[in-house]
């Protein structure tokens, strides 16, 4: 566990999303739900300070993210500083924007989704939420990012011109987050990438998934119009559905991204991922990547199956001293049980001290 004087920031994607609007709420509030019980001592077990959240249905009160945090409560471990906002996914557009002729299916909204608010994010926080000082990227057009690739077909934009004039580059969001820690202001990068997979030629989400990972270099850079880079120290968090080696996406741009030089990457780790990844041999034994760094179980021996990646990051910036990382994933034992029937993806954290 992280020393008193270290900071404990988390990310997981708890894939606790469902296909209906009010059944995640209904869930967590039975007491009963066994994938919500299993989230629950995953996070104990980890005892984050901050903690983001993915795959956490968003309703307007937050009557779900409520709902959760009050199971935590009741398990002693307490986060009264709790932010969400509407994510793109389940955002009807009206337009065919996956090119099947249709516009009214889950793809055409602005990211996937059966309802508007599904598979969104969250943040749980020990240190107060300075909301003022909160900027949401999401709203973008994937058209208007500074150096986008949109996917194009025999030369056309694809699907159609109509379509890339309404598409939102983010997935589900992009949010700056700014937390208070004393009288430290951490911005928390925040997002949860596309699947580059899923499409056709024209690479349509491979592309996308590309350019959410590359908008926070652009913000850094300060090269997003109208949009100052974030003061002070920073953390880039969340589900990247990127591998800086293996699977199908476009490895190069992680790669390039880890390697910056404001970043830190601190590589957490696990002897779980070790495990899965020589039980299941199959395609990880082609990985080129460690698989003490994967981070994601996917189904085993499942058509199109990518292995085991390493998609889930916390990243501090360069002013941090990183005192401690790792991916929960237990090689065997009760608790590896539980982290499996929580998620296909594994908690990851990383201890920092103030800067």
């Amino acid at each position: 566990m992280a020393a008193a004087t270290d900071l404990r920031i988390a990310s997981f994607n708890t894939e606790l999303s469902r296909k209906g609007p009010g059944l995640l709420l209904a869930d967590i509030l039975s007491g009963d739900d066994p994938q919500v019980a299993a989230v629950v001592e995953v996070i104990v077990a980890v005892g984050p300070d901050i903690l983001l959240l993915q795959g956490l249905d968003y309703d307007l009160n937050a009557l779900a993210l409520e709902a959760l945090a009050n199971r935590l409560r009741a398990r002693g471990l307490d986060y009264p500083h709790l932010f969400a906002g509407p994510p793109n996914t389940g955002r009807r557009t009206g337009v065919d924007l996956d090119g099947d002729g249709r516009s009214d299916g889950p793809r055409d909204s602005q990211g996937f989704g059966y309802f508007p608010g599904q598979d969104g994010m969250a943040l749980l926080s020990r240190f107060p939420v300075d909301r003022d000082g909160l900027r949401d990227l999401s709203a973008l057009l994937w058209k208007d990012m500074p150096t986008a690739t949109l996917p194009r077909a025999e030369g056309r934009p694809f699907p159609s011109a109509e379509a890339q004039a309404v598409q939102r580059l983010s997935t589900r969001a992009h949010w700056d987050v700014p937390v208070r820690v004393g009288e430290t202001a951490i911005h928390l990068l925040a997002f949860h990438a596309t699947p580059p997979v899923f499409d056709g030629p024209e690479d349509r989400n491979g592309l996308r998934n590309r350019d959410e990972l590359r908008l926070w270099t652009l913000y850094l850079d300060g090269a997003l119009p109208g949009l100052s880079p974030p003061e002070g120290p920073f953390v880039v968090l969340g589900d990247a559905n990127l591998d800086p080696v293996d699977g199908d996406g476009r490895s190069a741009a992680m790669a390039r991204f880890l390697a910056d030089p404001r970043l830190r990457d601190p590589a957490p780790r696990s002897n779980g991922g070790v495990a899965a990844s020589a039980q299941q041999g199959g395609v990880n034994a082609t990985h080129r990547g460690d698989p003490a760094l994967d981070t994601a179980d996917w189904d085993d021996g499942a058509e199109g199956d990518p292995g085991n990646l390493r998609v889930d990051y916390v990243l501090p910036s360069a002013e941090f001293e990183v005192t401690g990382a790792g991916v929960f994933w237990p090689a065997e034992g009760k608790m590896a049980e539980t982290v499996a029937a929580a998620s296909r993806h594994r908690l990851v954290w990383v201890d920092v001290a103030l800067p």
